[in-house]
């Protein structure tokens, strides 16, 4: 989600639930039952933030700065505890709606993270209505209501911007533009904004992956793959790295999406993309990739309501290296109840399609109407 991903770099602020298993009880003092992976940054400076937190949660800048951290560390380690952790940081307002602006910012910012899209948005409804020029809280709220196929109140929340931080409003505006078709009106729009940041790496990274995604709705090949290639000179990012591996995965090129992230760190959402790129590539190392994310869903899937939160994941997997079409349709139709970006549609109608299935096709077809989405590659899925 590449509004919230820039809000987050721009105004210091883009997963599964944060619930947790049951407890393992050790057998003995020696017994290792997990090795939580390197926390990002300084760890003294971490272990003095969460001492000062400790002796008084109430403390709402203290508790905001350590939720912060956890939150940063989780999107880039892709591991949810830390999300969890996020949301511990903030016990001390266990009703959010009597919460201070700062602490329901960030209580909204982890639940879009975690996935919980419509509670997201009500706290961020109520924050503009407490604080109309709040510019991240509009902006994230337009970001959540977007993926929820929700255009017109996406829009709305990108008006709001205008006065405030114009650049992106315009760039909001643009996005939507494209999703409902005006192709060339959003790579005008978006091309004009990328002249107007030259210096400033993350912004141009965002503008242009969002370019290059409205040129791949668009069917432009090589000018997407181009925007792609240019946003990550501007600056290497993991959502772009994921976005360019599923445009050349979906353009058939899996050899090329493994070449791209063989280096990357192995989070879930890298790893997926291996596995479905190296099984669709007969690449030798598939079948451990495959066997190790199929481990990690399995034990994801231990968590409460876990397989409705990455539903998107898991029907993607079914779909791609699994080959089993009618569990990535079950899967896809539940990812769609609640996030609806293209790749959710495009997941849903090659699931639809594999199926051979008449009303599973016309059911993908009817719903992208209903949301009134544009994108050439679900013309031809559908």
């Amino acid at each position: 989600m590449k509004l919230l991903r820039l809000c987050a770099a721009v105004l210091a602020v883009l997963a599964s639930l944060a619930a947790q298993a049951e407890p393992v009880v050790p057998a003995n003092d020696e017994q290792v039952i997990e090795v939580l992976p390197a926390l990002n940054g300084n760890r003294a400076e971490e272990r003095r933030m969460r001492r000062e937190w400790s002796a008084n949660p109430s403390d709402v800048g203290k508790s905001v700065a350590l939720a912060r951290r956890y939150l940063d560390q989780a999107r880039s380690e892709g591991d949810p505890r830390r999300a969890g952790l996020a949301l511990a940081a903030l016990q001390a307002w266990p009703d959010l709606t009597q919460a201070p602006d700062e602490v329901l910012l960030m209580a909204a910012t982890i639940e879009q993270y975690l996935h919980d899209f419509e509670r997201a948005a009500l706290h961020l409804e109520r924050l503009v209505k407490r604080q109309p020029d709040q510019a991240q809280a509009w902006l994230t709220l337009a970001t959540v209501r977007r993926v929820q196929g929700r255009y017109a109140q996406s829009d709305a929340a990108c008006d709001a911007l205008l006065p405030l931080i114009p650049l992106y409003a315009q760039a909001c505006r643009a996005e939507n533009q494209g999703l409902r078709g005006d192709f060339d009106g959003a790579r005008d729009a978006l091309t004009q904004l990328v002249r107007q940041v030259r210096g400033d790496a993350d912004s141009r990274n965002w503008l242009l992956t969002t370019l290059a995604e409205t040129q791949a709705r668009a069917g432009r090949v090589s000018d997407a793959e181009t925007a792609y290639r240019l946003a990550l000179a501007a600056r290497r990012d993991a959502y772009t790295l994921m976005s360019y591996a599923d445009f050349l995965i979906v353009q058939n090129r899996p050899a090329d999406a493994l070449e791209l992230l063989k280096d990357e760190p192995r989070n879930d959402a890298m790893l997926l993309r291996l596995a479905i790129a190296g099984t669709l590539a007969k690449a030798p190392q598939a079948a451990r990739d495959a066997r190790e994310m199929r481990e990690r869903m399995r034990l994801a899937n231990e968590r409460p309501d876990a397989r409705n939160a990455h539903a998107r994941e898991q029907a993607m997997f079914a779909l791609w290296v699994d080959a089993s079409p009618e569990r990535a349709w079950r899967l896809a139709r539940i990812n769609v109840k609640h996030q609806r970006e293209p790749l959710d549609l495009m997941v849903l109608a090659q699931a639809a399609r594999a199926t051979g299935e008449p009303r599973a096709i016309a059911e993908a077809d009817a719903l992208r109407q209903e949301m009134d989405l544009h994108d050439r590659r679900l013309d031809a899925s559908l």
